[in-house]
């Protein structure tokens, strides 16, 4: 593995990560989003993993899913609207461990932030929940690579529906480039010891990964990206998949910093670098970039780091692809 890590941190130029498909032009999380992101030259389609009440992993972002869907609208379904504790939140709704895939099946998607991508709205209600393996086919098709994500995998684990298991089994065989990533720490151990499939440690600007909470580890995300925290992650990943704040953080009037170490040090103990998530409306911009996605991107490109999740693939691409 270490190989691979080597040819890729020297010879590779970035990769696109489409970040739930192409997410800034169709609805997260959808077959045609997975397939636009292809068509606009993405290197990997990155699918969030969640399961069904009959264990079949389906994209979804997270388990509750009136958000990002109608079933709110299915009064089949009424009675299984409840409250739950998922990864130390409070959440009212309905959850896909409790439905069945020939349930899901039934419920259509729409936008998850309609007031910033109105556009996507004109494909409300029409598309479905793609499974894993309908996300491996499309991918496998195209030959293009696969993210998947493991979501709230201690969660799920308690309620005897491990993600790991499935995910291992769907992935097996598979021909095409792979990078597995999670937010939690044990997930990722573990898996380091029954596949070579490369490995990421997300990990965000605030907090600490939820497995460290149930275990009282006084840990946090801060830690574990010191130079010590490195070389201990590169003992079971292969990467890091982090906030892009951790690169070049912002300071209280939303403006773009001089960056940070991370990338030196990460590259310094062989761990590739991906940042998320690059979006292009100035919602999520840094102010000196308003109405000019692509010098944030060209400013991590020329920082070094080996990866982008992108809302915007073809944004994504270009940029790359020009300063190469």
């Amino acid at each position: 593995m270490n190989n691979f890590i080597n040819s890729t941190l020297k010879n590779q130029s970035p990769i696109i990560i489409a970040h739930r498909g192409a997410s800034g032009y169709r609805p997260e999380h959808t077959l045609p989003a997975y397939t636009l992101a292809i068509e606009l030259g993405a290197d990997y389609i990155e699918p969030d993993l969640v399961i069904t009440k009959d264990g079949v992993l389906i994209a979804r972002h997270e388990n509750e899913i009136s958000q990002t869907t109608n079933i709110a609208e299915h009064p089949e379904f009424a009675h299984l609207k409840t409250t739950k504790i998922i990864d130390g939140e409070i959440i009212n709704g309905w959850f896909t461990e409790d439905l069945t895939l020939a349930e899901i099946k039934t419920l259509t998607v729409k936008e998850r932030i309609p007031e910033i991508r109105p556009q996507n709205t004109v494909y409300d209600y029409y598309l479905s929940i793609p499974t894993l393996q309908e996300v491996i086919e499309l991918a496998e098709k195209y030959q293009v690579g696969i993210y998947p994500e493991t979501k709230h995998p201690s969660y799920f684990k308690s309620i005897g529906l491990p993600l790991e298991p499935p995910l291992l089994s769907a992935l097996q065989a598979i021909k095409i480039p792979v990078f597995i990533q999670s937010f939690e720490v044990n997930n990722l151990r573990e898996l380091s010891q029954k596949t070579n499939l490369p490995l990421i440690q997300l990990i965000n600007d605030v907090g600490k990964p939820y497995d460290f909470v149930i275990s009282n580890n006084s840990a946090t995300y801060e830690d574990i990206i010191t130079p010590v925290g490195l070389s201990k992650l590169s003992e079971y990943v292969q990467g890091i998949g982090v906030n892009k704040n951790l690169i070049f953080p912002r300071n209280e009037h939303n403006q773009i910093l001089s960056p940070t170490l991370l990338v030196k040090n990460a590259h310094a103990v062989n761990l590739l670098v991906h940042a998320w998530t690059f979006r292009n409306e100035n919602n999520f911009l840094p102010v000196n970039f308003y109405n000019h996605p692509q010098e944030e991107y060209q400013l991590f490109f020329e920082l070094g780091i080996d990866g982008v999740f992108s809302d915007f693939t073809d944004t994504a691409v270009m940029v790359r692809d020009k300063i190469q």
